[in-house]
């Protein structure tokens, strides 16, 4: 998946917390929040606020989506709020390889 798919997908999908997204889908959509936000943030901390407001909820359905291709809860996202451990726990999850689809199995 291209970095122009992956923001098209994740916003298509900005809300939808069911199905599953490849790690090429959720890491290009992480870099992209990523460089927008530190571009906002060069002329406004506060547009730079704004975007990441903005980008919230899709970058949250596209990492629940990512922790089901890999057979996790999106509830694992709140691994978040822990400083440190929870942050690489939570990355070394959402970078690892994903499982066989169910329909790619039958």
């Amino acid at each position: 998946m291209t970095l122009q798919e992956s923001i098209s997908t994740c916003f298509m999908k900005y809300a939808d917390f069911n199905g599953r997204a490849s790690r090429s889908e959720y890491w290009w959509f992480v870099l992209f929040t990523t460089l927008v936000g530190a571009a906002f943030s060069i002329f406004s901390e506060a547009l730079a606020g704004l975007f990441h407001l903005a980008v919230l909820l899709p970058w949250l359905a596209a990492g629940t989506r990512r922790l089901h291709e890999t057979n996790r809860s999106g509830l694992l996202q709140l691994l978040w709020l822990l400083p440190v451990i929870g942050w690489i726990i939570l990355i070394v999850f959402l970078a690892q390889e994903g499982t066989a689809s169910e329909s790619a199995a039958a």
